[in-house]
């Protein structure tokens, strides 16, 4: 990397949306906790550094810090929300309380500052309780709303900007320009970073780190797994060999396919190890979310230790991505659910390490690296499955029966949204065993059976979803088929849900 810009995460919820868009405008960013030591946050390559917002206030007597010396490394600063009113307040300018909340999309007046070069709509998100009252000495205000007069501000000497409002927010139209400009005009960037030019440094990162060990790769059939393996076996060839874990959770015909594309025709070494029984008996009786995931984590490392020593394998390889980690809980971020290769992982992993390629890199940006590994784009763009599995679809106890009715009607879906030739357009499909039972009427009798839920998502990244406006008639024939196809099965629900507020999973 020559150019790097670190996000200091000071607990807001669009920290991550922020770290997204900096990548999509070109440039790498690297999402840090509020508090980072010095050293790691300048690193290498440091070309500027962005403040996100924030639950505190900068007037309470515990709000949240960065090192001072974060404005004395010679890059520019920008503030967003919090960050801004942290600039303000650590430059002694005033921030106070405001009586009422400036929430939503309003208009802005901003001036011909560089941060705002070819912004035609003045529309701006804001959402605060605190506000800037008095910008600190030197600094020019360019822009203002009607409820906050100081509603960004800028000292070009000092490299130092903040903005009130969220330009990381995809409602605003024009919010990624003014990301472009902080990044090109006023930390002087080319933005020429690509995730499809990180694959020869991540070979030799691998190699590194690996050195004359044997690695054992946890392969799922998932993109983020086949591109950790394809990157780990152009590293150390024949000392790689995967496992796939047949733990009961799959799809329909999941582990046959699995095996046909990846084995068969990618030539990858991967050995099939049946383990449906062991993982069922773990999760008998347990019914909470969060139990299921470590539960599911834990059953996953001990079968690849029991196969690394077979194997003699000294490293494991997962596709762990940053969703995971930031999902899985931050310092700065709240835990959403533990995914089963970050926070459902024991601390006695019996291993020298962990080798994850793709720790840092979004989802997205797995599936254009693939690409330029040549992996077919039938595989690279293949919808994500999730590590626990039908587990985390059905919700309460998991039996084999209630994966039986996700697997059906999950397989009813996926023909009908191949045959609808939906593939491309959507992020994820699949069933919910929502474990709810309704009356209904079968053939002029009472039936008192269970409800399943089809969810349908469009996103770039998993960190934001947008529930799918599926075609009414397709959405009618799914239907049909699975009251008809799936016995126990008497009613079926469409789930609207964006995310946030919800997940992409149920559990």
């Amino acid at each position: 990397m020559h150019e790097r810009i670190v996000i200091l995460d000071f607990g807001g919820q669009y920290s991550s949306l922020i770290a997204r868009r900096v990548r999509e405008a070109g440039a790498y960013s690297e999402l840090l906790p509020y508090d980072a030591d010095i050293k790691r946050i300048k690193g290498s390559a440091l070309s500027g550094i962005i403040l996100t917002g924030g639950p505190s206030s900068v007037n309470e007597h515990d709000t949240k810090e960065c090192a001072d010396e974060v404005f004395d490394l010679g890059v520019p600063v920008l503030g967003i929300c919090y960050g801004m009113q942290y600039i303000a307040a650590r430059f002694f300018g005033a921030v106070e309380r405001m009586e009422k909340a400036e929430t939503g999309i309003v208009k802005a007046v901003l001036s011909n500052h560089p941060l705002f070069y070819g912004i035609e709509d003045h529309a701006v998100f804001m959402t605060h309780t605190d506000r800037v009252i008095a910008a600190p000495r030197d600094f020019e205000i360019i822009a203002s709303t009607q409820l906050s007069p100081i509603a960004a501000f800028a000292n070009d000497e000092s490299r130092l900007y903040g903005v009130q409002f969220h330009p990381e927010v995809q409602a605003v139209a024009d919010g990624i320009k003014i990301i472009k400009n902080f990044l090109k005009l006023l930390c002087g960037l080319s933005l020429d970073y690509s995730p499809k030019s990180l694959a020869d440094g991540l070979i030799k990162d691998i190699a590194l780190t690996v050195g004359s060990g044997r690695i054992l790769g946890a392969f799922s059939g998932g993109v983020d797994s086949a591109v950790a393996s394809v990157l780990a076996h152009k590293a150390v060839g024949d000392r790689l060999s995967c496992i796939f874990v047949d733990h009961g959770l799959l799809r329909k015909f999941e582990a046959d396919e699995v095996m046909r594309f990846y084995h068969d025709e990618l030539g990858i070494n991967i050995i099939r190890v049946d383990a449906r029984e062991r993982f069922l008996k773990r999760l008998e009786g347990v019914v909470e979310p969060e139990a299921k995931r470590k539960i599911i984590g834990e059953e996953f490392i001990r079968v690849f230790e029991e196969e690394a020593k077979k194997l003699n394998a000294d490293y494991l390889l997962q596709g762990t991505i940053y969703t995971d980690v930031i999902e899985s809980g931050t310092k700065t971020a709240q835990t959403i659910k533990s995914h089963h290769n970050v926070g459902g992982l024991p601390e006695d992993i019996g291993f020298k390490g962990l080798v994850e390629p793709l720790r840092m890199l979004f989802k997205d940006e797995v599936r254009l690296l693939g690409e330029s590994l040549g992996i077919p784009p039938a595989l690279v763009w293949r919808q994500p499955f999730p590590g626990p599995g039908l587990a985390i679809r059905v919700l309460g106890e998991v039996t084999e029966e209630k994966l039986e009715l996700v697997r059906q009607s999950d397989y009813i879906l996926r023909e009908e949204i191949k045959s609808a030739g939906l593939l491309k357009e959507l992020f994820q499909y699949f069933t919910v065993f929502t474990g709810i039972k309704s009356v209904g009427v079968l053939g002029d009798k009472r039936t008192y059976d269970y409800a399943l839920a089809i969810r349908a998502v469009h996103s770039k990244d998993a960190m934001t979803v947008e529930a799918a406006e599926l075609p009414y008639p397709l959405l009618k024939r799914i239907s049909n088929r699975i009251l008809s196809e799936v016995k126990h099965v008497n009613r079926v629900v469409y789930d609207l849900t964006d995310k946030p507020p919800g997940t992409v999973e149920w559990e």
